[in-house]
């Protein structure tokens, strides 16, 4: 399968929130086998290797950034050997008190699950990739995020 590729650069503008919480999603979706089936209408469904574990929870690929559902089954599934990731491969010590937005939290949480499926299937962290273009500038309101970025629940 053709994943988007990842990097240290990458996981960083994620961080960063210089993208919006749709394509750090797809990030997740892609490898979790959920696929697109009609792009005009932004349409995905599960696939033959989606897990059964999300498959089940979510026939329809879930929004792991707007619903706490969603990212809470994304925490869960991140094994506890790899909980770490962020520090240990990024140096990431979380954000500030006026940084912590459930937005933000779940864009991290989102983090390490990819470097968490990279540790699981072997793939070397490359310190640069490529980028969406255009990057965004961080959004103004950190708790409403990006134009057309879904509503947090």
């Amino acid at each position: 399968m053709n994943y988007w590729p990842l990097s240290r650069s990458l996981l960083t503008v994620i961080l960063n929130d210089r993208v919006t919480d749709r394509f750090v999603t797809q990030l997740i979706w892609e490898r979790l086998d959920y696929h697109i089936v009609n792009k005009t209408n932004d349409i995905w469904e599960t696939g033959i290797n989606t897990p059964d574990y999300w498959s089940i929870a979510f026939p329809q690929p879930p929004e792991v950034i707007a619903y706490r559902k969603a990212s809470v089954h994304l925490t869960r599934s991140i094994p506890q050997r790899n909980k770490q990731l962020l520090k240990e491969k990024l140096n990431f010590s979380g954000y500030s008190i006026q940084e912590l937005f459930p937005r933000r939290t779940r864009r991290a949480t989102a983090v390490n699950w990819l470097l968490s499926w990279m540790d699981e299937h072997q793939e070397e962290l490359l310190n640069d990739g490529p980028l969406p273009s255009p990057l965004l500038a961080p959004p103004l309101d950190p708790v409403i995020g990006h134009p057309g970025d879904l509503p947090i629940s």
